[in-house]
């Protein structure tokens, strides 16, 4: 059997071509673009190529004489050897969205294992303002923007710890030009009282959802009529202590002209 990848020829008797198999292939990996994706595939002694694919172009591949053959820096590959055969790992460093796709493992003239990579965006995520102050009965509406997603992000909302239901937001997703998907949802309420109010964003390959926050602050109307009238008394209170005062001093300067008038006259 003749086999070439990437300029380097392989050579081996077709009779060792039933002697091997594929004894674990590569499974299915979700990761976000940036990081690594890592695949393995284990094959039984008696190979010789093994030929790593990615959407049906060749990557990478592994002599058993010569050892790996790489064609990219972004596509290496760790190897390990022990009892139940032979394992390749392939990794792919900084992952792109190009990436997603089937992953394939070929040995020769042995049937090929196949998994799938699916490469996701970690966008933005933000509301507004970072405080709002609210009053009594009053309606209000949140708004997040979840920005360069892929896939298009699920949103939720949340009430200090508590799930808000759904009914109590609409979002809605859009595709911008470079491919990435945007997400805009608009919550609305009438509070009752102080709440912390989250947004969360999420996608498979996250960890855990990205999330912002918003500080509602609730102002009681009654409380808040209560004190301006306390406001304006205690204004009242101390604007008639001032013109008291006022008056004193000029009753004062009356007095004092007055008395210097007097005793002008009698000299």
């Amino acid at each position: 059997w003749l086999y070439i990848f990437t300029g380097h020829v392989f050579l081996f008797p077709p009779g060792l071509a039933f002697c091997y198999s594929i004894i674990n292939g590569p499974t299915n990996a979700t990761v976000l673009a940036g990081s690594e994706a890592r695949f393995n595939c284990t094959v039984s002694e008696g190979w010789v190529i093994l030929i790593w694919l990615s959407n049906g172009s060749p990557v990478l591949s592994i002599s058993s004489s010569q050892g790996p053959f790489e064609t990219s820096g972004r596509f290496t590959s760790q190897n390990y050897t022990d009892s139940n055969g032979f394992t390749s790992e392939l990794i792919i460093h900084n992952t792109q969205l190009s990436d997603s796709g089937k992953i394939e493992c070929s040995v020769q003239q042995a049937n090929s294992k196949f998994a799938f990579l699916s490469v996701q965006v970690n966008g933005s995520l933000a509301i507004k303002n970072n405080t709002l102050t609210v009053k009594e009965n009053e309606t209000i509406e949140i708004v997040c923007e979840a920005l360069g997603w892929a896939p298009a992000p699920d949103i939720a909302w949340m009430a200090n710890d508590s799930f808000i239901d759904k009914s109590k937001y609409v979002t809605q997703h859009s595709q911008g030009s470079n491919g990435l998907h945007n997400a805009l949802s608009i919550l609305t309420l009438t509070l009752t009282d102080t709440e912390i109010l989250t947004c969360l964003a999420d996608i498979e390959a996250l960890p855990n959802p990205q999330n912002t926050t918003i500080t509602c602050i609730f102002v009681n109307s009654t409380l808040e009529n209560a004190y301006s009238e306390d406001s304006r008394s205690t204004w009242v209170i101390v604007l008639a202590v001032v013109l008291s005062l006022v008056g004193i001093i000029l009753l004062i300067i009356i007095i004092v002209v007055v008395v210097r008038c007097c005793c002008l006259k009698k000299k």
